[in-house]
């Protein structure tokens, strides 16, 4: 079986795949890519099942040997990667002779980068996922981030693969957006309309406090209507790319390793086609919200579905 050396394993460098669905039930949260736009493409081209494992980096990234090489794809961020010392490309597929080292610098822009490799990488599957949770320590590589010295077994490879790359038209489409689209939450008249258009005019940052679980953002604070208070609200589920405003009235963009119940209320919510978007932000990116229809939110999410669909891989 072929593998891959953790020389060094960046800043949050995981195992990741595209989560674990409908255990909320049971206080377990999907978990999964940051970016899953980045790791479903990623796996098309190296032949992979949109669904199998892969390396998620954060901010960071690390350095990987291949004793017996491999086919790759990189996705997402550029992090500045290179093969022996030579640029790696995103976006496309690449072959790694046995024996080479591939190396992630910092991100140059957003915040996440994912190395595909065909085969998918091989972890022992925790609810019918290789996601890695962090905060419970279950799934992914023994439950945690990746560490030095670490070595990752990759499954068999698909013997029809053929090389592709990703047409530049469809990854301007696809490209990540600092105007996050939201429609209005389950708790949105607990705010006025003038809280609302507040959330909606402001300008937010992200803080350094952000983590997989949410992004606490920087900005003005929101307000509950007059004869509301936090205490009011009975604990219910949370959905992810909920805005949650606790007490302090600072939004909390609830993301893929989200608590899946809460009891602080949700003003609105990230449409699931700018979910990746939220994957991307790091630490100070400036954002702002803008209010859609249910329908656009639905229209949006079957643009997107449509690119995949026909998108225009380029057989080399």
């Amino acid at each position: 079986m072929s593998t891959i050396h953790v020389l060094s394993p960046g800043l949050l460098t995981t195992v990741q795949d595209l989560g674990r669905e409908g255990f909320g039930s049971m206080g377990v949260s999907a978990s999964g890519a940051a970016d899953p736009l980045a790791l479903r493409i990623g796996n098309r081209l190296v032949a992979n099942a949109e669904n199998a494992a892969a390396l998620e980096m954060t901010l960071v990234g690390g350095t990987f040997l291949f004793p017996e090489g491999a086919v790759i794809a990189l996705t997402g961020s550029n992090f500045g990667a290179t093969l022996d010392g030579v640029p790696a490309p995103l976006w496309t597929w690449q072959s790694v002779n046995p024996g080479q080292t591939l190396r992630f610098e910092s991100a140059v822009s957003g915040a996440r980068c994912y190395l595909c490799v065909q085969g998918g990488i091989a972890v022992p599957l925790f609810l019918g996922s290789a996601s890695t949770h962090i905060l419970s320590g279950l799934g992914g590589f023994e439950g945690r981030p990746l560490r030095k010295a670490d070595v990752l077994n990759i499954g068999p490879a698909d013997r029809s693969f053929r090389r592709r790359s990703v047409a530049p038209d469809a990854l301007q489409r696809l490209s990540p957006r600092k105007a996050l689209r939201v429609t209005p939450g389950p708790q949105d008249k607990w705010f006025s309309e003038s809280e609302f258009r507040k959330l909606l005019s402001a300008e937010y940052s992200v803080s350094e406090e952000s983590n997989r679980m949410g992004l606490r953002l920087k900005g003005p604070a929101l307000t509950l209507a007059e004869g509301r208070l936090n205490g009011d609200m009975i604990t219910e589920g949370v959905s992810l790319g909920a805005i949650q405003i606790p007490e302090g009235g600072l939004p909390i963009i609830l993301f893929v390793e989200q608590q899946t119940t809460g009891g602080y209320p949700k003003v609105a919510s990230v449409i699931a086609a700018d979910l990746p978007s939220v994957g991307q932000l790091r630490p100070r990116d400036r954002i702002q919200f803008e209010r859609v229809s249910w329908d656009m939110a639905r229209s949006v999410l079957q643009d997107h579905e449509n690119i995949l669909a026909s998108i225009d891989f380029i057989v080399e």
